[in-house]
């Protein structure tokens, strides 16, 4: 594919709360055994784009060891590969990333050294299936300056915290208002960009000149008028991870044999860092109804509707029901856990109870097993 790939992953998410007071949202844990940076990842290698560079900046830790070896999505290699970009200081500059044209900007050598015409930008921290090379050959016979995938909302979306667009019967971007108090379209813009090489470098530089450095707001926005800016519509599935309800809400979809299909069933696949872990383990007394059970787990009570991530225990006479139980967390016996979420490395006592009333309840208990 003529094209190379940039991912944002710097941002972080008051709305995640506790889930992302140590981790990227990009490094969010996704369906059992994988992270919303997979998604996007796997997307543009089956793109077959080769060279793709991740700006990470927020609690980026977690999400850097995870993209330690491109082999998992196909990007190791000779030319091209997988590039992971951090603020860093230099003679000219000594910020952070103070947005995402920013972001950009800073590693702006990144596209003036590359020499494919194109660049497909995405946010990292969505779950959903795409073939980009779809995306530019629709960008290059409409002639677009920039191409912005778009997708209808059904009813009962929170559409105001999305980017809302309107397009006219040319399928032309006419209006576009970033998270507007009151959406007067249910099309929004899914945070996934196609522009050509040269003159999205002109546009940052000319951003960084004025010091405006959001993407959306001063480039997208700003130069709608003057600029061939399309919308490429899309109806799959695609789901945004800014929340406590969205996390709980997108790995709960998995629970659904359709979603299942689609993700891991159906080609091309999902790819994610693969861990040496044995099989999950179900001892005398266990039982799992309608649950997502990873490997290195051990289950000795009962999990229904739930996902259970990498590494849990659940001890004897447990009950989990309607709950997300992240990565390496050891639940005691006599637990009754609904309608939560527990954060990773958690130790749950013996003969606790917690659950959920109305809201989905963030569980954090720090694990004494690593004390030293």
């Amino acid at each position: 594919m003529r094209a190379i790939g940039i991912i944002l992953a710097g941002g972080g998410s008051s709305r995640m709360g506790e889930l992302s007071r140590e981790r990227a949202v990009c490094a969010m844990p996704i369906a059992g055994s994988y992270r919303s940076i997979d998604f996007t990842l796997s997307n543009m290698s089956n793109s077959h784009i080769q060279k793709v560079a991740v700006f990470t900046q927020y609690n980026a830790r977690s999400l850097n060891e995870h993209l330690n070896s491109s082999k998992w999505w196909d990007l190791g290699r000779k030319q091209g590969g997988l590039y992971v970009f951090t603020p860093a200081i230099t003679a000219k500059n000594s910020s952070w990333y103070r947005g995402t044209a920013d972001a950009i900007y800073q590693n702006l050598h990144f596209l003036k050294n590359s020499h494919e015409p194109y660049v497909v930008i995405s946010s990292g921290d969505c779950v959903y299936k795409m073939d980009f090379s779809k995306v530019l050959q629709y960008h290059i016979d409409k002639k677009a300056d920039i191409t912005v995938v778009c997708k209808d909302m059904g009813l009962g979306s929170n559409i105001e915290r999305f980017g809302t667009v309107s397009m006219n019967e040319e399928y032309r971007i006419k209006e576009f208002e970033e998270k507007p108090l009151h959406a007067r379209t249910s099309t929004i813009s899914c945070g996934i960009y196609i522009a050509r090489r040269r003159q999205l470098i002109e546009m940052i530089e000319q951003s960084a000149k004025e010091e405006r450095f959001d993407f959306v707001r001063d480039i997208l926005i700003r130069h709608k008028d003057t600029k061939r800016i399309y919308g490429y519509k899309i109806d799959s599935y695609w789901r945004n991870i800014a929340s406590i309800e969205d996390y709980y809400s997108t790995n709960m979809d998995f629970l659904k044999s359709d979603v299942r299909d689609y993700f891991f069933r159906q080609y091309p696949d999902i790819y994610s860092k693969v861990e040496d872990l044995p099989p999950a383990k179900y001892n005398a007394g266990a039982k799992v109804r309608n649950s997502l059970v990873s490997s290195g787990c051990i289950v000795n009570g009962i999990v229904d509707n739930s996902i259970l991530f990498k590494k849990s225990y659940i001890g004897n006479n447990c009950t989990v029901r309607n709950s997300i139980i992240l990565n390496d967390v050891f639940i005691d016996d006599n637990t009754v856990i609904e309608n939560c979420i527990v954060e990773s490395r958690g130790t749950i006592k013996a003969n606790s109870t917690f659950v959920g009333d109305g809201n989905i309840r963030i569980v954090v208990e720090r694990n004494e097993r690593y004390v030293i």
